[in-house]
């Protein structure tokens, strides 16, 4: 047999977290087709990896570039594949690209796009896998059902939702995702909730969740949702976890505590993070939960009435979170450009305002949709969640391709969290490279071979005779991540190749013609 290509003398991580082996590997026609040692003259295409570590491509747990729409305007999804990404999953924190079905629904993507001049031919979920059939990506792209798309696109009458997401699930959706912290979605009872879960239960998909809270109330979160998942025995996936703030860092051991507690009495939970200390989060979630919970407009209302005592309850809840305001960072403001990239410091000092009020000017301005980044994580907590055997790792990031154009309009627009360029080779660094919490072959199994187990993706994630050829080779002494919050457009390093189903995108440290090998699956493909 002439395979495609051939990886020789390369040290090998199966992604399962055994120890590494010296094995050659031999690809056609997509998949891996041999693992043992070959000749030279076997392969059209033979690499030499002696001296580097190859891996399963990494899968990406927790991933934006769908409500992002960089799905579309970025497709090679270039700062992915330079981490090692070779699959992400969208349909996170409670939103997807499908069902769109109705005006409203088209909502949770007009802040990103102009929805209204959008291509969208499509409302169901099986309608935009068929779309989508021969796009071509640079990686591979699963998703989860957003409840948000489901509650929009059903008008909130629960037997729509349950129909909506029924045909979700058959049309090819990993499971169901949530965000129970945005306003309309609140009204979600558990026994609503368990209805949804069995659902997807019958499916055997799971529900992945932005918590609830993720500051001083992420215990009642957490619980809750242990409580309904106990209830109805779908398994629980936790995107991005951590504990915002350090008022609330004090309930973090009991944080790990209870989801260990309740992994040992049956419940399956799994959560990812990623390795930063800052994290990128909306401004409107800082307000108190009382207000969120208001429909926009008696928000704008509130915020803009200088006499309302709410107002001024609004101002004492920002000055009780004790908000380091040199330490956030606009990293989007669609209406007032010139705020992008400076700290709430500098806009009050500019503005003459209070560090509060500039916040609440700032939402007023921008419709409530302003995102920030805000140094609220604990790098030890980052370090102990980690460790633990429920957790993968997760870039909480969108794909790009860089370019001078490109980073004009991003820079403009939407500045893009680090992690976006550099989380995968991050975490690796932090945690294998450097301080040695955890050997090569766990933090690589976090990164490839486990969240393949929590997703049911039976052919990716392991390297395998018989899976599909997602492989990654890395130059250990060169892993880098560069990109920053004041210049975060700048490409990992140390990622020499990258195979997607069988096709070389990445080769000698560069982007390889013809990179578009990923494609946009259903579930089970």
């Amino acid at each position: 047999m002439l395979f495609d290509a051939i990886i020789k003398n390369g040290t090998v991580f199966d992604g399962r977290g055994a120890k590494p082996q010296k094995v050659d590997i031999g690809i056609k026609n997509g998949e891996i087709k041999k693992i043992g040692a070959m000749e030279e003259k076997e392969g059209s295409l033979v690499i030499d990896a002696e001296g580097k570590y190859v891996a399963p491509g990494f899968i990406d747990i927790t991933s934006h570039s769908d409500t992002h729409w960089t799905l579309f305007t970025h497709p090679t999804q270039e700062s992915f594949l330079r981490q090692g990404i070779t699959t992400i999953i969208g349909g996170s924190c409670g939103s997807s690209l499908a069902p769109l079905i109705g005006r409203k629904s088209l909502k949770g993507i007009s802040r990103w796009i102009d929805a209204e001049s959008a291509n969208i031919n499509w409302q169901t979920a099986g309608e935009f896998f068929s779309v989508m059939e021969d796009r071509r990506l640079g990686v591979n792209f699963y998703s989860f059902v957003g409840l948000k798309n489901l509650v929009d696109s059903g008008e909130g009458d629960m037997e729509k939702i349950k129909y909506l997401l029924d045909s979700s699930m058959e049309e090819g959706m990993l499971g169901l995702s949530t965000n129970l912290g945005l306003a309309d979605i609140k009204s979600f009872g558990d026994e609503a909730l368990v209805e949804l879960f069995k659902i997807v239960k019958k499916y055997k998909g799971i529900s992945k969740h932005h918590l609830e809270d993720e500051g001083k109330n992420i215990l009642p979160a957490l619980s809750r949702l242990i409580q309904i998942g106990r209830k109805s025995g779908l398994p629980i996936h936790i995107s991005h976890l951590k504990i915002l703030g350090k008022q609330a860092w004090v309930f973090f051991d009991s944080l790990l505590e209870i989801i260990k507690n309740a992994i040992e009495d049956g419940v399956q939970i799994t959560a990812d993070f990623f390795p930063y200390e800052r994290t990128g989060s909306d401004l409107f979630m800082l307000l108190p939960d009382w207000l969120r919970k208001k429909e926009a407009a008696e928000i704008r209302d509130i915020l803009a009435d200088k006499e309302n005592k709410l107002r001024n309850e609004v101002i004492n809840h920002f000055k009780d979170m004790t908000l380091h305001y040199d330490k956030i960072i606009i990293a989007s403001s669609p209406y007032r450009t010139e705020n992008i990239g400076r700290t709430v410091e500098e806009i009050s000092r500019i503005t003459g305002l209070e560090p509060e009020e500039a916040l609440i000017n700032l939402l007023l301005i921008n419709d409530l949709h302003v995102s920030i980044f805000s140094e609220v994580i604990s790098k030890e907590h980052i370090e102990k969640i980690g460790a633990e055997k429920f957790s993968v790792i997760s870039s909480d990031g969108v794909g790009y391709d860089l370019g001078v154009e490109t980073q004009k309009q991003e820079l403009r627009y939407d500045l893009p969290h680090p992690r976006s360029f550099g989380a995968f080779p991050r975490a690796l660094k932090l945690f294998a490279k450097e301080k040695g919490i955890l050997d090569w072959e766990e933090i690589i199994y976090k990164s490839s071979g486990k969240p393949a187990e929590i997703l049911g993706l039976s052919e990716r994630g392991v390297i395998k005779k018989g899976n599909r050829a997602d492989i990654i080779i890395i130059n250990p002494s060169e892993l880098a991540d560069y990109s920053t919050y004041s210049n975060p457009f700048q490409y990992s390093t140390g990622i020499e190749y990258v195979f997607v189903n069988g096709e070389m995108v990445v080769g000698n440290k560069r982007l390889a013609e013809g990179n578009l090998a990923g494609k946009i699956l259903p579930r089970g493909k």
